[in-house]
């Protein structure tokens, strides 16, 4: 497995988190931390979804 794997492997990860502490947040009644959940799970797949790009014009993937 490549470091490129790796890489979008903590990704996913960091995503799948993120998704899940929104469902906390909403079970938990806490509204900004819903929100901050929302904008980490932007942030994290718009950061993945550059870094996937690098990687395949890179020829990684």
């Amino acid at each position: 497995m490549n470091k490129a794997k790796i890489v979008m492997f903590i990704f996913a990860v960091a995503a799948m988190l993120s998704m899940i502490s929104v469902g906390y947040a909403i079970a938990a009644k806490t509204i900004i931390g819903a929100i901050a959940g929302l904008v980490a799970l932007c942030v994290v797949m718009m950061t993945g979804f550059k870094m996937k790009r690098k990687f395949r014009e890179q020829g990684l993937l």
